[in-house]
């Protein structure tokens, strides 16, 4: 497996963000592909991305092959929320590993969840989502959508090779059609994409974001 840049690297949060305010929209209103709610909250934020991003993700949607639809599971989530998510799974790995230091206990928590103030699904630049057939099941993808490393024994790792080859070739289906509108993918997680944010930056070699961290009701 191909050396992986962590959230936590120093490096992506280095990299400027010159964010010209574009807005957050409803998927809802917007996608022609279903909209899980098994993140649902009560301000619907989780259903929201910056509209460059959803425009590339209904692109994506329409380069998948017939009977094969994208499922929006989560995009935004604001920055108090994705602190908690940090904050509780670090407790978890804590727990399970008292020697850690601070750096190898930051470094393993943004395996999974990434710090807060670098957090692409605070910027409304980054959506979990899968594969699903044309009567609605999820495709197998290996893991099942926020699976972390230690219940799947890594298999959430998109490059992983512990999972089925029709698993790997579900991945490899979305991965075609998410590359082919700029999308890039936080290798620890198979169902995670961005575009715009630090991580997309580092990846593509663009000299900054276009997408940081904001609150819902912000523009």
């Amino acid at each position: 497996m191909a050396e992986i840049i962590l959230m936590s690297d120093p490096k992506i949060a280095a990299i400027p963000v010159v964010d010209g305010g574009e807005p957050l929209l409803d998927v809802r209103a917007k996608a022609p592909f279903p909209v899980d709610a098994r993140k649902q909250d009560g301000s619907g934020g989780f259903a929201h991305l910056r509209e460059g991003v959803l425009t590339r993700l209904v692109e994506a949607g329409s380069l998948l092959p017939d009977g094969v639809r994208l499922l929006f599971v989560e995009g935004y989530r604001p920055p108090a929320l994705q602190r908690s998510y940090f904050e509780r799974y670090a407790a978890e790995l804590r727990a399970d590993h008292p020697d850690w230091d601070a750096e190898r206990l930051r470094d393993a928590t943004s395996r999974y969840v990434s710090p807060p103030e670098i957090a692409p699904h605070s910027a409304g630049a980054a959506v979990d989502l899968t594969l699903v057939d044309a009567d609605g099941h999820e495709l197998d993808m290996g893991t099942r959508v926020n699976a972390n490393p230690e219940e799947s024994d890594g298999a959430c790792y998109t490059a992983a090779e512990n999972i089925t080859a029709a698993a790997r070739a579900n991945r490899r289906l979305l991965a075609d059609a998410l590359i082919a509108v700029g999308l890039v993918n936080y290798p620890t997680e198979w169902w995670h994409w961005s575009y715009g944010d630090r991580y997309w930056a580092l990846a593509t070699g663009a000299e900054h974001a276009v997408y940081g961290p904001m609150e819902l009701d912000a523009y």
